[in-house]
């Protein structure tokens, strides 16, 4: 569960830099080009929120959660989605430990 918690947490974190670094995408230092923020965007709205249900995955995860921010997902809607598949994530892990007996 702390697991769970913590690292919804951390894509709160990543939400709020997407909601308020939109407000200097005009800036040299900017580190996402516009061409990759609309594909970004373009496929965020192709998927839709469920999509935050993978924001458990290595690689890419990160990036929805900044892009639902970009793309002013509700923090509600945001928090339980990604909280959902990252709690997902670790009860299937602990299923697969208790199994093994690891646990």
């Amino acid at each position: 569960m702390a697991a769970s918690l913590g690292n919804s947490l951390g894509s709160v974190c990543n939400w709020l830099l997407g909601r308020y670094l939109l407000h200097f995408e005009n800036r040299p230092w900017f580190p996402v080009s516009r061409a990759r923020l609309g594909r970004s965007q373009h496929w965020f709205q192709r998927y839709g929120r469920w999509s935050l249900l993978f924001a458990w995955l290595p690689v890419g995860g990160d990036g929805l959660t900044v892009v639902a921010g970009f793309m002013r997902v509700p923090f509600v809607q945001f928090f339980v989605l990604t909280a959902l598949g990252k709690s997902a994530r670790y009860a299937f892990l602990l299923g697969i430990a208790l199994g093994m007996g690891a646990v």
